[in-house]
């Protein structure tokens, strides 16, 4: 079974930077693809980032440039550094597999002055 546990959000004021981690419990980490996803409220979860096991990465136009996202293999953990952060980032942040299973608890960031 596997376990997702985020951690690292919070509350920032627009133009700050967070990182968030992500430590996965699951065998083999470094032979999965891994994902960031967000949810704000009243909208669907979208996907933010995703990391191929060889460390290839794609982000959608609105987070590139301003997202990465990166993974320690020796520690079961994907990262997801923000910067510039905006409003409309305010999100509950959550990571994955892909293809995804059990959701973790999330990691709720709020960009706000």
């Amino acid at each position: 079974q596997v376990q997702l546990v985020e951690s690292g959000g919070g509350l920032v004021q627009p133009g700050g930077s967070l990182r968030l981690s992500c430590v996965a419990s699951i065998n083999i980490f470094s032979s999965y693809t891994m994902a960031w996803y967000r949810q704000a409220p009243g909208n669907q979860r979208e996907l933010v980032a995703f990391i191929s096991r060889d460390g290839k990465s794609i982000l959608p136009d609105s987070v590139k440039g301003r997202f990465t996202i990166s993974r320690d293999n020796a520690k079961n953990t994907v990262y997801l550094q923000m910067n510039s952060l905006k409003p409309e980032d305010t999100a509950v942040y959550y990571c994955n597999t892909i293809p995804s299973r059990a959701w973790g608890q999330g990691s709720q960031v709020t960009v706000s002055s």
